[in-house]
């Protein structure tokens, strides 16, 4: 995996998150404006990130609404 930017596994908890979050709020724009080149970027940075937010949170909470059965539900 080629980093672009800061190894993912060097960021705080608080700098991958504010990244993850920057990420997260900019997709839109980057997929509906930018060039192949920015979306490409964007969309290895992104896996990048989730991909060390998924290490180190193997346990994360899992919103029961987030599953087929809780969808069900509503």
């Amino acid at each position: 995996m080629t980093t672009m930017g800061i190894d993912p596994a060097q960021l705080s908890d608080d700098d991958l998150l504010r990244e993850l979050r920057r990420l997260h709020m900019t997709r839109s724009d980057t997929f509906f404006h930018g060039s192949d080149d920015a979306l490409a970027h964007h969309t290895s940075r992104t896996n990048e990130l989730e991909a060390e937010y998924l290490r180190r949170y193997p346990d994360r909470e899992i919103d029961p609404f987030r599953l087929r059965e809780g969808a069900r539900q509503r």
